[in-house]
């Protein structure tokens, strides 16, 4: 990494207009005219499209070991669940509805739902019975009557657990509140009127206190909002932030004083539909990584860095000597572009730049580094109860020894170690595709925990439920439990534990 520089904004942008510029460029961005971009295709398991009314409850056949004591809650889980209308194939993975999954353990036995979030964009599809709704990698159809950004919203990226509720969310409009028992849909939450339509990304970052920080990408100009809410979900500020350059952004990270926004060179050209036909990959300018004081947004300082490109990171955490460090899943060039996005729902192989486990390090004095693992993998998480603490251990979706045929590659557990620079790994093998797995805290111990996941069993064509001790990866499942039947990959999730 090379000499930080100190930036400060460059265009002076009142709160009021700046925040009416992002609505106006995401409805711009969801309502572009042209041809349906679908293809006839078919499709592998995990991309089938789910039935329409969801699925269960139903329990879930116990394959191996037990619950382990104290383990009661639900692991949800969102991610695209149509892909196919009118005998035509989404444009891109990312533009599927969203299906909520509940994977519900409790007395020792566990059992899955799973739930459509009835949006608008939904229900417009599937009364023409075709994809006449634009969005990331899909171009919609002239006339489709979208008169703001959530006129799009699939709702189908991940989950945010707020009081009693959860929320469904999106890249480029507002959450969708759900019922967490019924998964039934309650409606677009307004986070405050002037403010209604904002983005609002699927990466949220909560502090101890419940206190929850988002950013919003205005698509096509360099500018983020930056929202802060209490723990109910009431927003107590939210800012416009200009950044180095127009980036696409999907995930960030944020240390106790901290907010830290990586922008890889994957560079928003325009406006137009379909969104990813318009990023453009510009290795060349390399990597920005702005950081702002989370007391006062318009303290900022951006380092620069070799080109890369991140989708998630885990977490961030401040050293002693004020060095910022986080770590993410990076890879060498955009990995769902909209090739991939296309392709991966196909089951056709695609060469592609693995990412994988590195750790970024910023220092005071401008100079930093980059850490590459060889490990790859995505979806990384951490012990929540170490958020913007300094911790060893990261843990991923991984490649296995022997991935699975098609795109979409992990069918492996891992928790690296960066005390130690290394990794315990369960490999299941390329029957098995493995999703994102979550920490979940265990009750009376401080440091332990376990690792709650899905994932898709090409063979028995089922999903499963895993349950791994958060210390023992290597020594597999302690606990696996098979549905009825398959549901489709999803992206991100939350646990709530009772």
């Amino acid at each position: 990494m090379s000499e930080a520089t100190g930036r400060a904004p460059t265009v002076a942008v009142s709160r009021r207009r700046a925040l009416g510029a992002i609505g106006a460029g995401l409805a711009g961005a969801a309502l572009g005219g042209g041809g349906a971009a679908a293809r006839a295709a078919s499709a592998p398991l995990g991309f089938h499209n789910a039935p329409a009314g969801g699925i269960g409850p139903a329990p879930m056949r116990l394959l191996n070991g037990a619950a382990p004591a104290g383990l009661e809650g639900a692991l949800y889980r969102n991610g695209p669940g149509h892909f196919v209308r009118g005998g035509k194939t989404l444009g891109h993975w990312f533009d599927g509805d969203g299906l909520v999954r509940a994977f519900r353990i409790a007395n020792g036995e566990a059992s899955v739902a799973a739930r459509f979030v009835d949006t608008p964009k939904r229900k417009r599809d599937e009364s023409a019975d075709a994809f006449v709704t634009g969005g990331f990698g899909t171009t919609g159809r002239p006339g489709a009557g979208l008169a703001n950004p959530d006129d799009a919203n699939a709702a189908n990226t991940s989950l945010l657990a707020v009081g009693d509720r959860l929320w469904a969310l999106w890249e480029a409009g507002g959450p969708y509140g759900l019922h967490p028992e019924t998964l039934s849909t309650e409606g677009l939450e307004i986070l405050r009127d002037d403010l209604a339509h904002m983005p609002f990304s699927a990466h949220p970052k909560v502090e101890p206190d419940g206190r929850i920080w988002n950013f919003g990408l205005d698509f096509g100009a360099a500018r983020v909002i930056v929202w802060r809410l209490a723990s109910n979900g009431a927003v107590e500020a939210a800012e416009v932030v200009d950044l180095p350059q127009a980036a696409y952004i999907h995930d960030w990270a944020m240390t106790r004083t901290k907010l830290i926004l990586p922008l890889a060179p994957w560079i928003v050209g325009s406006r137009r539909p379909p969104f990813v036909a318009n990023l453009d990959w510009r290795p060349e300018e390399g990597m920005k990584i702005l950081v702002i004081d989370k007391d006062d947004l318009s303290k900022r300082r951006t380092y620069d860095a070799p080109a890369g490109f991140l989708f998630h990171t885990a977490d961030a955490f401040e050293e002693a000597d004020g060095t910022i460090r986080f770590d993410a899943c990076l890879a060498d060039a955009p990995t769902l572009d909209a090739e991939y996005g296309a392709k991966v729902m196909s089951g056709r192989p695609l060469a592609r730049p693995e990412p994988v486990a590195a750790m970024f390090a910023l220092r005071p004095d401008g100079r930093g580094a980059i850490e590459k693992t060889p490990f790859a993998g995505e979806f990384p998480r951490i012990d929540p109860r170490l958020a913007g603490s300094r911790r060893a251990r990261l843990y991923a979706a991984a490649e296995g020894a022997k991935p699975p045929q098609g795109s979409y590659r992990f069918s492996a557990v891992m928790a690296v170690n960066w005390d130690k620079g290394e990794r315990e790994i369960f490999d299941f093998g390329p029957d098995i595709l493995v999703e994102e797995h979550i920490f979940v805290p265990k009750p009376d111990d401080a440091a332990g925990g376990w690792l709650v996941g899905a994932g898709l069993n090409l063979k028995a064509e089922a999903s499963e439920l895993y349950v791994f001790d958060a210390e023992r990866i290597a020594d597999g499942p302690v606990a696996a439990w098979r549905a009825p039947a398959p549901l489709p990959l999803g992206f991100h999730g939350v646990w709530r534990t009772g």
